[in-house]
């Protein structure tokens, strides 16, 4: 990582955070899916995208996988790649969370203190992390990437949950139980969640 400019300055906009808001009829935050692979991240956000969407809110969704696709393609899986993996989509989430949009990232996160630095980068109330809780045996049996076959072949030697540990978010705004839980149900949870934190209206 690059050391940071002494010859940069923030500048302020002229727009303003709460001038977005308003254009959008919404508030803007964080909607920080995290989980194992196979739990129902990448599934479950875009379903809550597509419903928001349908109600006429700004919306965008950072997908693990699309992300290291560009922004994150220089990155592997070692610690400290998937620590700079999350702080830059912290950093992404934060610029989209003042542009007004309901942000909703997908991704595995599997540290506390990256998940907590993440939220630190914005207000209190700014980050709304939803615990995509589902066992190990679950994800490995859906196993929709062969990901967990491979690992356990030890053809990933850091993979979450086999060589990597995963740690589970102790006080997270929302846990959904995606192995017993219908898609629809969970996506019901979350737009209860954003209603009564006061992001979106109820809809009707």
């Amino acid at each position: 990582m690059t050391t940071k400019s002494s010859n940069t300055v923030w500048h302020h906009a002229t727009v303003t955070r709460t001038d977005r808001e308003k254009l959008h009829e919404h508030k803007s935050v964080i909607l920080w899916f995290t989980g194992l692979s196979g739990s129902g991240k990448s599934t479950l956000a875009h379903a809550v995208e597509d419903y928001l969407h349908k109600c006429g809110t700004s919306t965008f969704v950072l997908d693990g996988d699309n992300v290291r696709h560009g922004l994150c393609s220089d990155l592997g899986f070692s610690d400290d790649d998937r620590i700079e993996n999350i702080r830059r989509i912290g950093e992404l989430a934060k610029l989209m969370v003042e542009a007004g949009v309901i942000t909703l990232t997908a991704f595995i996160s599997p540290f506390k203190s990256d998940r907590n630095a993440a939220r630190s980068l914005v207000p209190h109330g700014d980050f709304l992390e939803i615990y995509c809780q589902c066992p190990i045996e679950t994800c490995e049996q859906r196993d929709v990437k062969g990901l967990y076959k491979k690992a356990r072949a030890g053809d990933i030697p850091f993979f979450t949950g086999i060589g990597s540990p995963y740690e589970a978010p102790e006080h997270p705004e929302l846990s959904v139980n995606t192995h017993d839980q219908s898609l629809d149900e969970s996506v019901k949870k979350v737009i209860n969640l954003l209603v009564e934190r006061g992001i979106i209206k109820k809809q009707s």
